[in-house]
């Protein structure tokens, strides 16, 4: 099969509220200039031209974020832009997508791919997506896999079994969603456990199929979206379809039960989600004193091991006698937390939400 065949999915319809303050409903995580001049949404963009046109990439958004994705890669045409009614989770971005695809190309391979992860080894990731397409003919539902470096939380997890002849893959035996830290550090110290990247390859008639199998209500509201596809019914019936679907992860509604289901380790490829402030303040390099800074106006006193971030304040910011401290100082908001309890941001915005501070979100 020509590369003509192979698509690519980047599902960007995410908040990252874990990245809370900074990233916000109408700044979300993909958006943000992290480690760069660029967004992280068009450094996943970038990293993907040598092996697709701009035309042989999807893009799956709300409509809050669509014209701004549209503005930071004007070279992606319009109408491969989807955009989801209201969030409903992977399995249906997966879905929406599958059907998009079928309808312009029915032996079509995609690639489901992040729009705010770090990836340093842009050569070794389009190399593993080659490897993978390849591996796609031979009807595996296809995940990449990360070898964990510490024992993460955050992360969901899967146990490897035997190898696949004639790849580098291996079948899954089971995923491992969120463990806790002494199991994780378990699996860190194992060989048979990687982080499930959230990446997947695989046949467009492949995954449509297990969808089929395993997620019936999905795929019969799939299906009338389809006959209405390139068609004027489609912006008008899309919503109240929508809004049926049963809001549900790909990897609890199809990975975690499929029948054919490979990981591909993807090794060396510098891989963070920035999940939290501590991730990145792991990729960014630090001071004598192993503090990162992100901000124009800071006096820093005895302190160590600190990620400072400063975005639209023009506060100077002083701390002394500090140490494993995140400081994120934004125009409305001031966030303090410990570096080795940052997953905390992602409660502090539910609490936000609960006391209708929505202003702040």
């Amino acid at each position: 099969m020509s590369k003509a065949s192979f698509y690519a999915v980047i599902m960007a319809g995410g908040g990252g509220t874990r990245l809370w303050p900074l990233s916000r409903k109408d700044n979300p995580k993909q958006l943000l200039r992290l480690i760069s001049e660029k967004s992280l949404f068009q450094l996943a963009v970038e990293r993907l031209k040598e092996i697709f046109k701009p035309d042989h990439i999807y893009v799956v958004t709300v409509q809050e974020q669509y014209e701004k994705l549209m503005r930071e890669v004007p070279q992606i045409p319009s109408e491969n832009f989807l955009i989801e009614p209201m969030p409903k989770g992977t399995a249906s971005v997966v879905a929406l997508a599958a059907a998009h695809l079928q309808t312009r190309e029915p032996t079509s391979i995609m690639a489901v791919l992040t729009a705010d992860h770090i990836i340093e080894n842009v050569l070794g990731f389009q190399n593993i997506l080659s490897e993978a397409e390849l591996l796609a003919h031979r009807d595996l539902l296809i995940t990449l896999g990360i070898k964990p470096t510490f024992p993460s939380s955050g992360y969901g997890y899967i146990h490897i079994g035997s190898s696949i002849s004639g790849s580098n893959a291996f079948h899954v035996i089971e995923f491992v969603e969120k463990p806790s830290v002494e199991i994780a550090q378990k699996y860190v110290e194992s060989t048979k456990y990687y982080w499930n990247s959230g990446m997947f390859i695989w046949k467009t008639e492949t995954i449509v199929n297990e969808i089929e199998y395993l997620m019936p209500e999905l795929a019969r509201i799939t299906k009338k979206i389809s006959k209405i596809i390139g068609t004027p019914k489609y912006e008008v019936e899309l919503p109240a379809l929508w809004s049926e679907i049963t809001p549900q992860t790909i990897d609890y509604g199809v990975m975690e039960k499929a029948r054919k289901v490979a990981v591909l380790p993807a090794p060396n490829l510098g891989w963070s989600d920035i999940g939290s402030w501590d991730s990145l303040a792991e990729l960014l390099p630090g001071d004598a004193d192993e503090n990162r800074i992100l901000a124009d106006q800071v006096l820093i006193h005895q302190s160590h091991n600190c990620l400072i971030k400063q975005d639209g304040s023009l506060r100077l910011i002083t701390i002394a006698g500090l140490d494993d401290i995140v400081i994120v100082d934004t125009k409305d908001v001031l966030l303090v937390c410990k570096r080795n309890e940052t997953q905390v941001v992602r409660k502090i915005v539910d609490i936000l939400k609960d006391n209708q501070l929505t202003k702040y979100l």
